[in-house]
């Protein structure tokens, strides 16, 4: 906490904003934007939507989409926190670290769908998760 002296013995202080309430509404907003375009996709769409990992192939459920978009969620917040703690330059930092995570993340569905159908919807879901919260959590972002 930053102390300001005023004209009185006690000193003022300023208080950060809390950050947290956006963040988590960032990473809540992505997890049921993933979900919905899971809803499109596999009940109403009609989409197979399984993935290869290693060398089997996995059905991808509604819990396997929000634990997964929770998770790169929270590892995003994380990052950031950690940079803002870290660096006065967060900000770019992590925009620019989440758009390559994002690149990077989009690898798996590329090569990891079964079936056309599959890999576009995982492709969305991918651009959905990042859409969300990379702009959401940039706004949260220390100036």
């Amino acid at each position: 906490m930053n102390t300001v002296t005023t004209g009185s013995d006690l000193p003022a202080t300023t208080a950060r904003p809390a950050r947290w309430p956006g963040r988590l509404r960032a990473v809540l907003a992505a997890t049921a934007a993933t979900l919905a375009v899971w809803v499109v996709a596999v009940p109403l769409a009609g989409v197979d939507l399984v993935a290869r990992t290693g060398g089997a192939e996995q059905r991808v459920t509604p819990v396997a989409v929000a634990v997964s978009t929770l998770l790169a969620g929270l590892a995003a917040w994380g990052l950031l926190a950690l940079l803002e703690r870290f660096t006065t330059r967060a900000r770019p930092v992590w925009t620019v670290v989440a758009l390559i995570v994002l690149l990077v993340s989009l690898l798996g569905p590329l090569g990891g769908g079964v079936g056309t159908a599959a890999r576009v919807t995982l492709v969305a879901m991918h651009l959905v998760a990042a859409a969300v919260l990379v702009p959401l959590l940039h706004r949260t972002a220390a100036r």
